[in-house]
């Protein structure tokens, strides 16, 4: 590629950067960033109520397995002593 032609897109590119710029800061564009962020926002939440729920399920999950350990524990406590009464 020549010398010009090099320039010829590099001031290309600047214009259409400039312009792309000036799009990308309109009225327009800047309602749809926030409808677009208010959406991810509002997606968030939900992901984060979800994610409170799968918790609370685990945590109650690990306490009934808590209580079967313990029950286990004790039957198991409670066989050895009638094994070695025995």
């Amino acid at each position: 590629m020549t010398v010009g032609g090099k320039i010829a897109l590099f001031l290309g590119g600047a214009l259409f950067g400039s312009a792309g710029l000036k799009i990308l800061s309109g009225k327009d564009a800047r309602k749809v960033y926030s409808h677009t962020t208010a959406a991810v926002l509002r997606c968030k939440d939900e992901v984060m109520r979800q994610v409170e729920l799968v918790q609370e399920g685990c945590s109650d999950i690990l306490a009934d397995a808590k209580q079967i350990n313990a029950e286990r524990e004790k039957a198991d406590e409670a066989e050895f002593i009638e094994s070695a009464e025995a």
